[in-house]
């Protein structure tokens, strides 16, 4: 997991990146696979609450400070399977965020299909994802930085994983430098 300097450097502005996939005051948001809570503290300063989801309870340990020491206490941190999204949360979400994790998510569909069951019937998914760009053209911090070029995925290969789970692309957004994010909400 990347340092809070590289986050910095990678997003200097994580609440624009927020505000662009459509996180709104008042929400109840879940963000899943959450590491250290880069974007964790940014949604708490503007969602009633946010459901921190992590399989790394030392990350989410590093989230819990962070948030702490900014006098922010809307938010459960929750040790768990992002496939078990559904059991890992008290009620339905009005949106689920995540960045930089859907590319390493063995079974995507099984993902959007526990997405789906968590949101209430208005609610919204976030994927941010690292463009297909070659990894050594992904520069932070002076050195080569994201997942193998392999890895990634395209909006087309994204919105071809999450669609079948019932959902339906409601927008795409740019979030440089170098990734986009893929917003959808629930078909029919």
């Amino acid at each position: 997991m990347p340092t809070s300097g590289w986050w910095e450097a990678l997003w200097p502005d994580p609440a624009a990146v927020l505000a662009a996939t459509g996180i709104k005051p008042g929400m109840d948001v879940i963000d899943l696979c959450s590491g250290d809570g880069w974007f964790t503290l940014q949604i708490a300063r503007v969602a009633r609450h946010v459901t921190a989801i992590d399989i790394d309870g030392d990350l989410l340990e590093v989230a819990r400070r962070r948030l702490t020491e900014n006098g922010l206490s809307n938010c459960d941190f929750v040790a768990g399977d992002a496939y078990e999204v559904a059991s890992l949360t008290a009620r339905p979400a009005d949106f689920i965020f995540m960045a930089n994790a859907f590319h390493g998510v063995p079974d995507q569909l099984r993902l959007a299909r526990a997405v789906h069951a968590t949101l209430g019937p208005s609610g919204r998914f976030a994927i941010v994802n690292w463009h297909r760009t070659p990894r050594e053209r992904t520069v932070v911090l002076g050195e080569p930085r994201g997942p193998k070029t392999e890895l990634r995925l395209s909006p087309e290969q994204t919105i071809a994983a999450v669609e079948p789970a019932g959902f339906k692309l409601a927008e795409m957004v740019d979030v440089p430098p170098y990734h986009y994010g893929a917003v959808f909400e629930q078909a029919g």
